[in-house]
């Protein structure tokens, strides 16, 4: 990862995990789940309302480390006002990224959460990053059964 990713990693992850976007349970959801990873103690909880075939306002709720938060809280900047379609493909290509295979049309589609890709050099941390965003599926699928990335 060059240096000046790396800068950007830093600033964008510390600024979302001491000020997250969203933070908070939505009164009117529609959709929710819970993740965790008891591996390393990470808890998210999603809240989405979604009208039609829009995510119309997201939030969240949890502990985790600073990789953790800062994702949960770009992830709800990402989805909210966008179709279900389009959320669906912003996860796949924000999992892909972070295996290490993207083209620069995913960069411009997934936009601040670039700065992710430098964990695919850490994959022990890759957990933190997709716990919300795996939390996310649940959700959408409408699943009651809670998530965990133990495995």
């Amino acid at each position: 990862m060059s240096q000046n990713l790396q800068d950007l990693y830093r600033k964008v992850v510390l600024e979302h995990n001491r000020n997250p976007r969203n933070f908070g349970a939505l009164e009117n959801f529609t959709h929710h789940a819970k993740g965790n990873n008891p591996l390393c103690g990470d808890c998210v909880e999603l809240f989405l309302q979604v009208e039609g075939n829009e995510v119309q306002q997201v939030g969240f709720e949890g502990e985790g480390c600073a990789i953790c938060n800062a994702s949960s809280s770009l992830l709800t900047e990402a989805i909210q006002g966008q179709s279900l379609q389009q959320v669906h493909s912003l996860h796949q290509r924000f999992e892909q990224m972070l295996a290490g295979e993207f083209s620069a049309q995913d960069e411009q589609e997934l936009g601040p959460l670039l700065v992710f890709t430098g964990l695919a050099d850490f994959p022990a941390r890759l957990k933190c990053a997709t716990l919300a965003w795996r939390t996310l599926q649940a959700a959408l699928e409408n699943s009651e059964a809670p998530v965990s990335t133990e495995s």
